[in-house]
């Protein structure tokens, strides 16, 4: 068993733990007053877990979905309001304490975290749930303290009202009342043809703190007498602390102490002082000696070779229909691709930081929380106290696109770890620069695969073979890596989807859109490979290989309309087309590209999105041109590689991200739908590479096989 094995083992064996403890603690009882400080000094009214009403009329709805730029407060808010009825104006977001009972995510097997853009999809009847229950409540209050039929009462905008007595309260006047009742075993739901609120593009809770600077972030958040970590990591994988010299460290003005640690996942060395210039001049100052002796020292060039040579005999199946041997045998032609994907930083702009107080058989924590499943048994195991004696207070977070959602706890184990070998009841920031963060591994792995396909005399393709190689985020069967290939829609008579798992020290995880970040481009290009191959129109192509996937068939041609495929382009200019299925939701993206010079610039996206119900259309569209953002940056600079095991890049000079001018034009339609929500934080991000590669062959430049498209001497001027 490796390291990384090793590690996912124990954070499972933690979480189990964690998890039967976490369901003990308790919130105060459904329907009782409660004391609350800051909003008002009277009691206020928990109607459920998830909605507390002021006597001064506001509603705070508890949300167990970290808000870190995706909106996911907004849209919580959004569907309890809209089933309790409630005025926008005075609705109020927190994020929810550690309860798995209460807060628990079905869709991530009931553990308490945001990630797998499930937050409005796991949450939907949840919440809607939670905000009918409430307004039953006040309407039974109402009825019960007026001496009318609750069937006579109406709700709107926060106000009960009795039209034919006359009578009228505001949610707050009826608190009282409603706490003395029972929670209701029935209840209604609205038809959603009479929804005020969802459908609809409400304004979003956390925009005028973030407009403002108001919004508490992680790095913001300041306690008295709090001291601020900065670490030395080592500078290689798997390599250890053997000796430090802290003398000139522990002389610069502010700093307090110098302790070294190792949680099992990082270690390193830790400088503690007042503030953080003083801890980070403390730790350059360091005099370290590493033991290398374990460390990788092995290059990106090298890593590649490795991966592929593996990918020349087969791989464990998963996905195997029909005869591809025989397919292939008797195929009239035979095409064949490759394609190679970097590691890759999720370089969100907060870096990764966490505040942690220790007390007598407790800690207290400060994060931007993603993941509490993991983290809380994690620092309990680290401190040496119950999981349940870990209380972790969500603040906002400035982006994570997974790191933050850690398997393996690493920085929040992290700060733990410091403030225990510091022996200090002082609150302690532990503070990551851009540097840590880019070097600090934990990032999407590298993949390589090779695509071959058989067509026959007609075109048609009658074989498909797909070899992935790649490392794996989690111990166990690897269904992250083939996502998005394993379940390709298209209609292929003879199919294999073969994975080899590699390891090796390079700490991985989970980034924006998972697994689907590199299978849509492969699978994606790959058609368009043969299109050209057979001569047909890719959009046709995919069209006649989707008879049994309807889903697909409908948001293709929605973005075929709205793009306007197949109608004449000035001389220069092309579109590309890319579909994806990630996270339940299908994303079809059109692109046009024009040449410029030597290079190409991309102009236009259409993006065409069926993710059931809009919850809140502007959020969407905004997750859709981020993820499209998002997925451009990595596609036209982004990697991490290595030389002799070091990471060569350590901040945004080296790891360039797409800028606000770079940006295209971008249209986002989303079909109507009354199904369900499906996840939006992701699917917008895989479609993008491929659709724009698509366009730039389509020009008649040589197909993009390596990624970022720099390193294939592509160069897009947008």
């Amino acid at each position: 068993m490796n390291t990384i094995e090793l590690m996912t083992a124990t954070r499972r064996d933690v979480l189990k733990a964690g998890v039967a403890l976490t369901l003990a603690i308790g919130l105060p009882r459904i329907g009782q007053a409660t004391v609350r400080s800051g909003v008002t000094k009277v009691d206020a009214w928990d109607a459920n877990a998830f909605v507390r009403i002021a006597p001064d009329n506001t509603v705070t709805v508890i949300a167990k979905h970290l808000e870190m730029g995706q909106g996911a407060y907004t849209g919580l808010a959004t569907i309890v309001a809209e089933e309790l009825d409630a005025d926008w104006a005075q609705i109020h977001v927190e994020g929810a304490p550690v309860n798995a009972q209460l807060y628990g995510n079905k869709a991530l097997g009931g553990g308490q975290g945001t990630g797998g853009s499930t937050s409005i999809a796991s949450s939907y009847e949840l919440m809607r749930e939670a905000g009918a229950k409430a307004r039953a409540m006040l309407v039974a209050a109402a009825a019960k303290e007026w001496k009318v039929p609750a069937a006579e009462i109406t709700v709107a905008k926060g106000v009960v009202a009795h039209a034919s007595s006359n009578k009228s309260a505001k949610f707050g006047e009826l608190v009282a009342g409603a706490a003395q009742l029972p929670v209701p075993t029935e209840f209604k739901l609205k038809d959603p043809k009479s929804f005020t609120l969802i459908g609809k593009p409400a304004a979003r809770i956390d925009s005028r703190a973030k407009s403002t600077g108001t919004a508490i972030f992680t790095q913001d958040f300041k306690l008295p007498g709090m001291l601020t970590a900065v670490v030395a990591h080592p500078p290689l994988f798997g390599a250890k602390v053997k000796g430090f010299d802290a003398a000139k460290a522990k002389a610069i003005r502010g700093v307090v102490d110098v302790v070294k640690f190792d949680t099992g996942v990082t270690n390193g060395v830790a400088v503690l002082a007042n503030d953080f210039w003083a801890a980070k001049q403390g730790r350059d100052a360091l005099s370290i000696e590493w033991d290398d002796s374990q460390a990788f020292k092995k290059s990106t060039a090298e890593i590649m070779a490795e991966y592929r040579e593996l990918a020349k005999n087969p791989g464990k199946n998963f996905r195997k229909e029909g005869d591809v041997d025989a397919a292939f045998a008797s195929a009239a032609k035979i095409v064949e691709a490759e394609y190679e994907f970097p590691y890759l930083a999720h370089a969100s702009m907060e870096p990764l930081n966490c505040v942690v107080q220790l007390g007598e058989g407790s800690c207290e924590v400060w994060n931007g929380e993603q993941f509490q499943a993991i983290d809380a048994p994690s620092i309990a195991h680290v401190v040496g106290v119950p999981p349940d004696k870990v209380k972790i207070n969500v603040l906002y977070a400035g982006g994570s696109f997974g790191r933050r959602a850690n398997p393996m706890a690493d920085y929040p184990m992290e700060a733990a770890a410091i403030a225990k070998a510091a022996n200090t009841k002082a609150p302690v920031k532990l503070v990551w620069t851009r540097e840590d963060d880019m070097r600090g591994g934990f990032y999407r792995p590298m993949y390589f695969h090779k695509m071959k396909a058989g067509l026959d005399a007609q075109g048609n393709i009658v074989a498909w073979q797909q070899r992935i190689v790649g490392q794996q985020v989690m111990a166990g069967v690897d269904q992250m890596s083939v996502e998005g290939a394993a379940n390709l829609p298209y209609s292929i008579p003879n199919i294999a989807v073969e994975l080899h798992t590699t390891k090796n020290p390079v700490t991985v995880q989970w980034w924006r859109s998972v697994g689907s970040t590199h299978t849509a481009f492969a699978t994606e290009c790959f058609l368009d490979d043969l299109a050209r191959a057979s001569g047909k129109d890719p959009l046709e192509l995919r069209r006649s290989l989707l008879a049994k996937q309807p889903r697909h068939l409908a948001i293709l041609n929605f973005a075929a309309e709205k793009s306007g495929w197949g109608k004449a382009l000035p001389n220069g200019k092309v579109r590309g087309v890319a579909m994806h299925e990630s996270f339940n939701t299908v994303v079809a993206q059109v692109v046009e590209v024009a040449r410029a010079g030597e290079g190409f610039k991309l102009e236009r996206v259409v993006c065409a999105v069926d993710c059931g119900v809009a919850v809140n259309p502007n959020i969407v569209a905004m997750q859709m041109e981020s993820g499209i953002g998002y997925g451009l940056s990595a596609a036209l600079s982004g990697a991490i590689t290595l030389k002799d095991g070091m990471v060569e890049q350590s901040n945004f000079h080296q790891y360039t991200v797409l800028r606000m001018k770079q940006m295209p034009s971008i249209d986002v339609h989303i079909l109507p739908s009354t199904n369900a929500p499906t996840g939006v934080g992701e699917p917008g991000t895989p479609p993008i590479a491929p659709a724009l590669a698509n366009a730039i062959a389509a020009l008649g430049a040589k197909p993009v096989r390596v990624l970022p498209f720099e390193a294939s001497k592509v160069r897009v001027n947008a």
